[in-house]
Parts: C-alpha cells; sequence; structure tokens
C-alpha cells in the first residue's frame, strides 16, 4: 500500500527507517515547506523523540507536529497555534486513543527508560507501532496544516 501514501509520508518513514526519531522524522518530512534546512530541522526536533528525550510523555510524533504549528500559524497568537496543536492531537487520538508514548508502546508508568535508544532492527519495528504513528501524523499534519 506505499503508492497510496504521500510523498511527506514517505519522506517521514524514510527518515525513521534511517534512524531518526519519531519527532525528527515528523518534523523534518516538511522542512522545505517552513524554509527551514533539513539539518536545523534534524538538530531543533531530536531531543522530542520518545515522548519528549525518551520520558514516554506526548508522543515524539505529535511534539513534531506541535511544533510545526508555530511555522504555519500566527506564532504571535498562541490560543491560534494551542487550537491547532490541540486539533491535531485530538485527530491522532481518535485514530490511536492516546498521544501518551508509553500507552502506545504499553509500558507501565515508571518504567525505566534509558538514555540510549534501543537498536533498529527487524524486531525493533516488529514490535512497535511507531513507524505506522509517524504515517499517521504526517498525514493528519499534510492534512490539517499543508493542505488548502
Amino acid at each position: 500500500m506505499m503508492e497510496n501514501k504521500s510523498a511527506k509520508v514517505l519522506k517521514a518513514r524514510e527518515y525513521f527507517l534511517e534512524g531518526y526519531n519519531c519527532a525528527q522524522s515528523v518534523f523534518a518530512a516538511f522542512h522545505e515547506d517552513i524554509g527551514m534546512d533539513e539539518e536545523t530541522a534534524l538538530k531543533a526536533s531530536c531531543g522530542l523523540g520518545g515522548g519528549i528525550g525518551r520520558l514516554r510523555e506526548v508522543c515524539g510524533a505529535v511534539c513534531g507536529a506541535a511544533m510545526l504549528c508555530g511555522f504555519t500559524e500566527d506564532a504571535t497568537n498562541k490560543t491560534d497555534v494551542y487550537k491547532k496543536v490541540q486539533d491535531i492531537a485530538e485527530e491522532f487520538k481518535k485514530q490511536s486513543d492516546t498521544y501518551i508514548c508509553r500507552e502506545l508502546l504499553e509500558l507501565k508508568k515508571g518504567a525505566p527508560t534509558p538514555h540510549t535508544p534501543d537498536e533498529r532492527t527487524a524486531e525493533y519495528y516488529k514490535s512497535r507501532p511507531c513507524l505506522k504513528l509517524v504515517e499517521d501524523v504526517t498525514e493528519i499534519v499534510e492534512n490539517m496544516l499543508f493542505t488548502k
């Protein structure tokens, strides 16, 4: 079903499969649309992966989307930015039941979260929903922020 995915979703997927985290994958997929170079986009969003620094809080893909809202809305009007972030989070929650990383990964609250990311192996991709979540958030962002 790859042929049905947009270029942005495929780009986000490619970033994730290259080893970038969920936030980086979503945010950097739109770097040209917001007038940012790829390297800066990847650096700026790096700390948000794994539910913000592997704290397993708000999904990094959703955090990447939230960053994009500041570039597509009038960032001096926080109300509009916050509303757009909440709209994206709500749409994601309709599809995934939650936007909390540890719940998406079915981890217990308080489970240890080492600083070192897990190795990206075939088993990693099989056991985690992250790639699909990156794709889902990218599609939501594309539809809600970048489709006129």
